[in-house]
């Protein structure tokens, strides 16, 4: 056979070595799909939906994520939405602003979660004063307790070592949770790429190139991702009496078959699916037989701060519809996370009332009103 010469169209088209190739770097590359598929319009979830997982505080803005509650209760209405879980109740004063700005102000529809300053496990007597901080917590009216990836990736004790999740004074901490009532949403580690080296081979190449501190690669400062779920799984088992809930489809959305043993190894754990539609997406067959399989146990969320119309729909279209390739985020060239779309699960219509909001209120009034 005769060697190929690159520079001949093989169709006949004659001499393509003067076309232009242009030097198009990857973080202007912004295809347009050509297939041509259908477009499902899910502007209300089906049921009444509890957003079990999102911010409306301070904590991660300078200001509010709602700057106007009564957009924002226009928009639940419009969407289905009857409940949002605020996860941004901090402590303190601050605790008391995010009450009076949405429980206390409009019961029923705002649940506000605080948080604890793990930072304070520097101090030798630190679970002790995060014991009180929670309990004062309780007693202003928490409905729960946020537990963010710090835990296991920069909290330090007293001797400079990482606090992990398994920790017997983490474990202290979450107990007393428990006895509180308290539900207890954790986020641990961050999705799987952000712990693989930055190279070609990297999924969240575009995102963690932008944002190069979100990387937890360097094994010499931070632990490996599956260290940090194995820990996490030792942490539900040590505290059976504590309610919780998984932030990010457990933390390890890329492998439901690692969260499935994990609700199998923890009855007291639910997941919830928020911010997590570029994985779900992408297996949108293995998630509804997860759902069919524990269907008390995975619940709505979002994560997507500030709440919109758009991103509601989108995340009606992935659980309600079988559209396939679509944006997991709207709006965006690039997407966020990775250049792929995702398709829908088509959850069969039994399954909906539990995952958009009766796992939730279950794990919610656990406590009690």
């Amino acid at each position: 056979m005769s060697p190929v010469d690159p520079n001949v169209d093989p169709l006949g088209a004659g001499d393509t070595a003067d076309v232009a190739v242009p030097d198009l770097r990857l973080v202007e590359w912004a295809p347009r799909p050509q297939v041509s598929v259908p477009v499902t319009r899910v502007p209300r979830a089906a049921v009444p939906a509890v957003d079990v997982h999102n911010h409306l505080g301070r904590w991660l803005t300078p200001d509010w994520c709602a700057p106007d509650v009564d957009a924002l209760l226009a928009l639940m209405d419009a969407a289905n939405i009857a409940t949002v879980v605020n996860l941004d109740g901090l402590w303190g004063d601050e605790l008391e602003a995010n009450l009076d700005r949405y429980d206390r102000a409009h019961p029923d529809r705002f649940v506000t979660f605080c948080q604890v300053d793990w930072t304070l496990l520097e101090r030798p007597d630190g679970e002790q004063v995060i014991a009180e901080q929670l309990r004062d917590s309780a007693a202003r009216g928490a409905r729960g307790l946020k537990v963010w990836k710090n835990v296991g990736l920069t909290v330090r004790g007293p001797d400079g070592a990482l606090v992990l999740p398994d920790d017997p004074r983490v474990v202290g901490v979450l107990t007393l949770a428990g006895e509180l009532g308290l539900p207890v949403l954790i986020h641990v580690a961050d999705p799987k790429a952000f712990f693989d080296p930055l190279d070609a081979h990297n999924e969240r190449f575009d995102e963690l190139a932008g944002h190069p501190s979100w990387s937890f690669a360097d094994r010499d400062r931070y632990p490996a991702f599956d260290d940090l779920i194995d820990a996490l799984e030792r942490l539900l088992v040590a505290t059976p009496g504590t309610r919780y809930i998984g932030a990010h489809v457990g933390c390890v959305a890329e492998d439901l078959d690692r969260v499935e043993r994990l609700l199998r190894a923890a009855p007291n754990l639910v997941v919830d699916i928020a911010g997590r539609l570029g994985e779900l997406g992408r297996q949108p067959r293995r998630f509804r037989r997860l759902v069919e399989d524990f269907p008390d146990r995975v619940l709505f969320g979002t994560d997507a701060f500030p709440l919109s119309a758009e991103e509601l729909e989108v995340h009606f279209r992935f659980l309600e519809s079988a559209d396939e390739a679509f944006d997991y985020v709207p709006g965006e060239d690039v997407p966020p996370q990775g250049r792929w779309q995702i398709a829908g699960a088509a959850l069969p219509a039994h399954l909906l009332p539990g995952l958009y909001a009766d796992n939730a209120r279950r794990v919610l009034d656990a406590r009690g009103r």
